[in-house]
């Protein structure tokens, strides 16, 4: 029998995911909050729904949560207010969930739960965030994963590139820099669709990952070339280590069995692609 996904959040990793999911044979049932965005949905295969969750209005068609498996995949934007309603958001979300027959839940999360400590962090430690968007997610976890109508794995992504997310043009032109020092933990496009798929088609729910590249070259090193392959000013960084953290993933190839496509940032620079 063929089992249908619906993917809320048909963004730039969401369409991505959507998009693959759909080779291995899954239904697919992708959102978005922009009625210019059903028309390239439905283009692609994928049932289009126009689905909001704001403080102002809950917008969105039931059948869009009649499905097996539900991933979500929208981050709390950088205002301040979407960041404090956040998890308000998630418990509307879970309620659409648990009125329907979703039995399990991807919660794309953010490395960012963790907060600079200066250390190395995996899945066992307790998050302790540093940041606004990143208590948020947080919290949003939490109300996830006290859900007893479906399993939930939180998927917790480093720093996002690939297409369309030139790393060259994060730092281009700008100058003392700091903290030049410290490791990058970053994850490309293609390694968030293979775990993410992973997850799926193994039915590992119940579950927290980490997901980064094993690789974690200086960030002083990584942008100054990344800056130099997009053909822009190369930055300058202040050679120095403040504040760090260094994400451990191993967890996503021992149980996963998953394997990085990119396992090596300086050869992936020399490569020349995104």
């Amino acid at each position: 029998m063929q089992k249908t996904i619906s993917v809320l959040g048909c963004g730039w990793y969401g369409l991505a995911l959507a998009k693959h999911l759909l080779t291995k044979g899954y239904k697919i049932k992708g959102s978005t909050t922009s009625t210019d965005k059903l028309p390239i949905l439905q283009t692609e295969g994928i049932e289009p729904y126009l689905v909001s969750f704001t403080e102002q209005s809950i917008n969105y068609d039931p059948a869009f949560f009649n499905s097996h498996t539900l991933v979500i995949c929208i981050p709390p934007k950088r205002s301040s207010a979407e960041q404090a309603s956040f998890p308000d958001k998630i418990t509307e979300i879970c309620k659409a969930a648990n009125n329907n027959t979703v039995k399990n839940v991807l919660f794309i999360s953010s490395t960012s739960v963790y907060g600079d400590r200066n250390t190395e962090l995996s899945e066992t430690d307790e998050p302790d965030p540093d940041t606004p968007s990143g208590k948020a997610i947080k919290q949003a976890e939490a109300i996830l994963k006290n859900q007893q109508a479906f399993n939930t794995t939180i998927l917790r992504f480093g720093g996002l590139i690939g297409p369309g997310r030139d790393p060259g043009k994060f730092f281009a032109g700008k100058v003392n820099a700091p903290n030049g020092q410290a490791p990058v933990n970053l994850i490309h496009l293609t390694d968030c669709i293979g775990i993410s798929a992973q997850i799926i088609e193994t039915e590992s729910f119940g579950y927290k990952f980490n997901a980064c590249t094993p690789h974690h070259p200086e960030k002083q090193v990584f942008y100054t070339q990344a800056t130099i392959n997009a053909g822009l000013v190369p930055p300058t960084f202040i050679n120095e280590l403040t504040n760090w953290k260094i994400i451990n993933s191993n967890q996503s190839s021992t149980v996963l069995k998953y394997n990085y496509q990119i396992t090596n940032w300086v050869q992936w620079l020399q490569k020349g692609k995104l």
